[in-house]
């Protein structure tokens, strides 16, 4: 279903989404503007107006905004990497057919770490090379389809090789294998997100890395094309992708030494984003250039001919092209401690605020430049007390049915949304030139139950 959007008339830009050059540095997506009441519009489409044709919570993705940082990362990679290149978007980010389709059609590869992510690429447009299956614990289901597939599969552990080897008869090509291990660095980020210092669930432990390529060497049915590696998750340091690089040109020096064809160096993601106005993300084009000269001069300086260049952006690639509409309900003023503000959401849609503690910025959809003279706290409504979406959140007075536009929450937003509490998931839109695009559907209360089985001794009773 396609919605025109009212035509704009008198639209101006809203301030903090007009960076084109660096989209993840943005609190906003880069087309949203003030039309001529100024009220808040993403893509040409008023935000209110999506909240009453489609109901909230609604998932907002801006086109314009993924295009962007899309050919930011491949033009950046282009322009300082002298050998050949790939980015390939994470999926766990946001998975869904539009998104690959539109990744897809800007010439990326993509991640995937589960039988769903795979089939969503796969159905969504991704060429199979272009794809690699992640995961540190993968069932014989999800290898057999990766590899069966033609699917680049990222060797995490032991199990996955010994199953790779009990598959491989079933396999008219070798498989092709990326190996995982773990570079020992650390970064400062959130625990729960912080994946290159030793004590990781994932990938291969440094001084195991000559043992598992000695063991490959042997193993007829794997062709050993990558190395992979990743420090961790919303990262505004640069440094640690410098040591990153050397520590991964020694890898490919060892594994090319012992007779390995490897021509992929991947060095995961990990770029952050602008959640809040004091967060001083670089940009992708400063990220893509620290990563690709540190690699191609640790690469010189032990005489290697360069590998090709893959990177795997996540959240830097799709959350400032998404906003999450919620409408408000009850207001509860508690006299010199706090002021709470519910909405219909929360954390069935954004769990990160409980997860993570993690922080964003809200706008009224339709006073956005009204001057913010209250403190409040933004309430879900889920029976949890830490159900909290902001905390001592500056906004203008609002009233029950106000919309409230939440920025940046196109990653890690509908991938790990859940149905506590028994609540539907929120539908989702793509806006571009004016037009909005349904791409996921509302869940309703009665789908809740289709996979629910009421035992016969019990349906009495029922």
């Amino acid at each position: 279903m396609v919605i025109s959007c009212d035509p704009r008339v008198g639209s101006q830009p809203f301030e903090a989404g007009r960076d084109t050059a660096s989209p993840n540095r943005n609190l906003a997506p880069i087309t949203t503007s003030l039309d001529s009441e100024g009220r808040l519009e993403v893509g040409g489409c008023r935000l209110s107006e999506l909240a009453r044709t489609y109901g909230t919570p609604l998932y907002v993705l801006d086109e314009a905004t993924l295009r962007g940082t899309c050919r930011a990362y491949r033009e950046a990679l282009q322009q300082h990497y002298p050998g050949p290149s790939l980015a390939l978007y994470a999926s766990k980010a946001n998975s869904s057919l539009a998104i690959t389709a539109l990744v897809a059609s800007e010439g990326l590869g993509l991640d995937a770490v589960s039988a769903g992510e795979l089939l969503t690429a796969l159905q969504g447009g991704m060429p199979a090379e272009r794809i690699v299956l992640h995961g540190n614990n993968k069932s014989r289901e999800e290898l057999a389809l990766a590899a069966g597939r033609g699917v680049t599969v990222v060797a995490d552990n032991w199990r996955d090789l010994e199953l790779l080897a009990e598959l491989a008869p079933g396999f008219s090509e070798p498989v092709r294998l990326m190996l995982r291990f773990t570079p020992g660095i650390e970064c400062h980020t959130h625990e729960y997100i912080r994946t290159g210092h030793l004590d990781s669930k994932f990938g291969f432990d440094p001084d195991q890395l000559d043992t598992v390529l000695r063991h490959l060497q042997g193993c007829s049915w794997a062709r050993l094309t990558g190395l992979h590696a990743h420090i961790g998750s919303q990262i505004f340091e640069l440094q640690p992708h410098r040591d990153l690089a050397g520590v991964m040109a020694d890898a490919l020096q060892l594994a090319r030494s012992l007779g390995h064809p490897v021509a992929d160096l991947n060095v995961g993601g990990g770029l952050g984003i602008r959640y809040v106005a004091s967060d001083d993300p670089p940009s992708i084009e400063e990220w893509v250039r620290t990563v690709a000269e540190a690699v191609a001069n640790a690469c010189r300086d032990r005489g290697l001919e360069l590998p090709r260049l893959l990177c795997e952006p996540g959240r830097s690639l799709v959350a400032t092209s998404g906003v999450t509409l919620y409408e408000i309900g009850s207001r509860k003023e508690i006299p010199g401690i706090r002021t709470y503000l519910s909405v219909d959401g929360g954390m069935s849609d954004n769990p990160r605020p409980i997860t993570y503690q993690s922080q964003y910025t809200a706008l009224l959809a339709d006073r956005p430049m009204a001057e913010a003279s209250e403190t409040v706290t933004v309430a879900g409504k889920h029976c949890e007390s830490g159900d909290v979406l902001l905390k001592n959140a500056p906004l203008p007075p609002a009233t029950s049915g106000d919309v409230l536009v939440v920025l940046a929450t196109g990653a890690y937003n509908a991938s790990m949304s859940s149905n506590y509490n028994r609540i539907p998931r929120p539908a989702a839109v793509l806006v571009g030139e004016g037009q909005a695009e349904l791409v996921q559907r509302r869940e309703q209360p009665e789908d809740l139950l289709r996979y629910d089985v009421l035992p016969a001794r019990l349906a009495s009773v029922a």
